[in-house]
This record gives C-alpha cells, structure tokens and sequence, in this order.
C-alpha cells in the first residue's frame, strides 16, 4: 500500500530551539493512522510541519507524490490537507453557513452533505460562530476542513475539552468518515476511543518516533512506557 503522507526523519523547531529529532510517520490512502504520546512531544509541532506552518529543518515529507518541504502552507492545502487545529479557530464574526462558504472548494463535500454529518449545524446556519458552545464550534471546525474537499484529513485534540456526549457525536463522525474511506491522521488523549477507529498507531517521545504498529499493539508495555496510562 502507497503512502499519500509520509515524514522521514524529519526535523524541525522553534528558531533556535528544535522541537522535532526525527519523525517517521506514514499514512495510506483509506488509512487512520493515531499519532500518540504525552503532552509535550511533538505530536503539534508534526502537524504544524506537515501543513507548512513551520518549516522542516531536515529530512523528507511528501504528499501525495509532492516534496513539501518548501512549499507554502496555503499550496499544502491545496494539495487536499485539511486540518482541524486544536483550539478550533473558527471564524467568531461569521455565521455557521458563512464559515463552510470560505473553505468550500469542488468536490463531494458541500453544504448539504456536512450538515448531513453534523445536523446541529444545518439547524444554526444563519447563527454567529461566536455563539455556538464548545461542541458546535468543534463540529463547524472538522465540517469547516471537510468543505475543502480534503484527501487528508488532520485532527488535532478535536474532542479535548467537550462533554461526554458531545464527544461521542465527535467519534460517531470520525467512524462515518472513516467508513467512507478518508485519510486520517488523528491526535487524540482517548486511547479507547482512538482504538474503535485507528488502524495504527505512530508514538512521539521527546520530538521522535519511538514506536510504530497496529493499533492492537498500543497496550501494556509501550502505552505504560510512551502514554502514561
């Protein structure tokens, strides 16, 4: 199976200060993979790289058959990176409609089909972004990525700090996206939940892969050593 992303020893950092030793990752086409460790890491500072947010001091990433490394982030995208950062980001002033309208590109995903997935969203298309609980936000983020039409889809803590049911409306989505065949990579502190839908597993420690499998192989030793749990 081809790798549409795929990080080899990959180093990055914060000006002088490198945050990224070498990072190994892989992700097929139809393939959710979990990229895990504890706080600290480096499972952001990767995402930050991959989207061409900072740049990569070293070693190869590519996508889709494209050298990213000097690519800017906004060509990235256009790529079919679609990333849901932590802290959602969505856009206050705008209205639910308004948010989806500025990431539309061509493709399947539009209007209808997203407020499908999420239907909160279709009932509050004409609400102010600003307005929507914690919840809401989160599922206009992820719906918000979708609408550019993504072959890659980027999720970064997308359920951290939600309510328990809305946490479950969350994963319920991630399975539906899934199902349908999307690319995911996926940052999660849930190992349960991230087990129902993660095909493997890559684990950060201090900036580099240190462990990478079947996400059956998370448990026992390597998620006492490398998650704490």
């Amino acid at each position: 199976m081809s790798a549409l992303l795929e990080l080899s020893a990959v180093t990055a950092g914060y000006g002088a200060v490198q945050a990224l030793f070498g990072v190994d990752l892989a992700v097929a086409e139809g393939e959710v993979v979990a990229l895990m460790g504890r706080n600290g890491m480096g499972k952001t500072t990767t995402v930050r790289t991959i989207c061409r947010m900072l740049p990569a001091t070293g070693g190869r990433l590519t996508f889709a058959g494209h050298d990213l490394t000097r690519l800017p982030s906004h060509r990235a995208a256009r790529l079919g990176l679609g990333l849901v950062p932590e802290g959602r980001r969505t856009f206050g002033p705008l209205t639910v409609a308004e948010n989806l309208a500025v990431a539309a590109r061509p493709g399947a995903w539009d209007l209808a089909r997203v407020t499908t997935l999420f239907p909160r969203l279709g009932e509050r298309r004409g609400q102010m972004a600003r307005t929507l609980s914690g919840g809401e936000q989160q599922m206009l983020a992820i719906a918000r990525a979708l609408m550019t039409n993504p072959r890659l889809l980027i999720l970064d803590e997308a359920t951290e700090g939600l309510a328990p049911s809305v946490r479950q409306e969350i994963w319920a989505a991630i399975r539906a996206l899934k199902g349908e065949g999307l690319s995911i990579l996926l940052i999660d502190k849930s190992l349960r939940e991230i087990a129902t839908v993660a095909d493997r597993a890559v684990v950060l420690e201090r900036g580099a892969t240190v462990w990478s499998g079947a996400m059956a192989g998370v448990a026992g030793e390597v998620a006492d050593r490398y998650l704490g749990v």
